[in-house]
């Protein structure tokens, strides 16, 4: 797992006394993914987001985003991912991405402008409603997988064991795509948990892993609809959340046959959808 923190200079406060010290935090920054793409005229080159993200894993978050906002369909689709333009004078990172797609692939422009919504989480996120997954023909998930309630169980101890800025900082979320038997596949950290779970995605695009029939997805936070939806379109077929689902979650998950559990801790968690494929 790649994450990012800075140490910062403060005052702590404890049993009446102040004393100076360091603490670190979760870097926050933000990054520009820029896309070049085939047109009639020739080659062009269009901004597509700018989202604030723990740097680290750029080239997984913007192949991610692209995929689950169904900009690309496929890792072929992608030519080249490559940091651009100058580095930020306080921390060296490069914050803006450019994604070179193949020469045959084919954009729809009106993609590109994304359709936000308001958030009670984030204030601006994803798609608009179930209507938007059924426009663009996104199909009920299709896998046999099964996963044992003792490697469910096993699963979050694992993620937060693999929350390395997390441990510095207590200000990260994370996703982790794991296999039936509860074993951690990929892990990612973020200030945003749709980043988490974008840079987690655009991993398993870049192995060649998509669809990911036979993985389950855990987030360290609730289960939101934009979640869900990311997880729908990577194939994913069990999401776990360690706390509250939404309501428009649960009725992604029963509408495209996918596993939903919440409130995951220790040796409890609740069922919202598919509960054939847990085992006992």
């Amino acid at each position: 797992m790649s994450g990012s923190s800075q140490a910062v200079d403060i005052s702590k406060f404890s049993e009446a006394r102040r004393a100076p010290q360091t603490d670190h935090v979760a870097a926050e920054e933000p990054l520009e993914i820029r896309v070049a793409y085939s047109t009639p005229e020739g080659r062009a080159t269009r901004s597509v987001s700018i989202t604030m993200r723990t740097p680290g894993n750029d080239a997984e978050l913007a192949a991610g985003f692209l995929f689950t906002e169904s900009i690309i369909h496929s890792a072929s689709d992608v030519a080249a991912i490559e940091a651009c333009g100058p580095a930020a004078p306080d921390t060296g990172h490069h914050n803006v991405i450019r994604v070179e797609l193949a020469a045959d692939v084919r954009v729809d422009l009106g993609r590109l402008q994304r359709h936000f919504y308001t958030t009670s989480s984030c204030g601006v996120c994803g798609k608009t409603s179930l209507d938007a997954l059924r426009a663009i023909g996104v199909r009920p998930v299709a896998s046999a997988a099964r996963f044992s309630i003792r490697a469910l169980t096993a699963v979050p101890d694992r993620l937060r064991a693999a929350q390395s800025t997390f441990e510095q900082t207590g200000g990260l979320h994370a996703a982790a795509a794991f296999d039936p038997a509860g074993q951690l596949s990929v892990s990612m950290e973020d200030v945003g948990r749709h980043n988490a779970v974008d840079k987690v995605i655009g991993r398993l695009l870049l192995d060649g892993r998509i669809p990911a029939s036979e993985c389950g997805l855990v987030v360290s936070g609730r289960a939101s609809f934009e979640l869900m939806q990311k997880a729908l379109v990577a194939g994913v077929p069990l999401l776990a959340a360690v706390s509250a689902p939404s309501s428009l979650a649960v009725s992604l998950a029963r509408e495209f046959n996918m596993t939903l559990v919440g409130f995951l801790r220790g040796e409890t968690f609740n069922i919202y959808s598919g509960e054939e494929r847990l085992l006992s």
